[in-house]
């Protein structure tokens, strides 16, 4: 899986109710929370989105409560991957299950500032920075994962396993 795009930067700490606010949990229609992606932070940030953007984080991204809305909203905004210094479990966990990519990569985060373009090929776990030329390690995606972000999320992979 490789992915380009405009890096999109933000801090540590960014809770689920950021990401997606609570106000806008009555849907779990993809397109209807993307609308709302990390408003409460970045008012701007659904504009500034082009389809496989990446967003990057420092550590502890995705704490807070356990809501899927979150990473769901995230994928659905566009963003292509996120690569962050470290992951609430749960969320990690919500993201591989919704489909969304995650990396976690401290010396990436470090290396990449708003608007530097990167590229990720998450089977080889490599992280460019095209814009400083920089390159980082991170740890590919296992098969298991790779295959359920393949498909969509965790559902999609379990219907291609049962036959459905």
């Amino acid at each position: 899986m490789k992915f380009h795009g405009t890096a999109h930067r933000y801090g540590r700490d960014i809770d689920t109710d950021v990401i997606i606010p609570a106000r806008y949990l009555n849907t779990s229609i993809p397109e209807e929370l993307a609308k709302h992606c990390m408003e409460d932070l970045d008012a701007e940030f659904v504009s500034k989105i082009e389809f496989g953007d990446i967003l990057v984080a420092e550590e502890n991204f995705g704490c807070g409560s356990s809501r899927e809305h979150a990473p769901i909203s995230i994928r659905a905004a566009g963003v292509s991957v996120v690569i962050a210094k470290s992951f609430a479990r749960i969320f990690y966990r919500n993201a591989i299950n919704t489909g969304l990519p995650i990396m976690e990569a401290p010396e990436a985060v470090d290396g990449i500032s708003m608007g530097d373009e990167v590229e990720v090929d998450a089977d080889a776990g490599i992280i460019v920075n095209k814009t400083t030329g920089q390159t980082f390690r991170a740890q590919p995606f296992p098969p298991f994962i790779k295959d359920i972000i393949e498909k969509g999320g965790l559902i999609e992979a379990t219907k291609g396993r049962m036959g459905q």
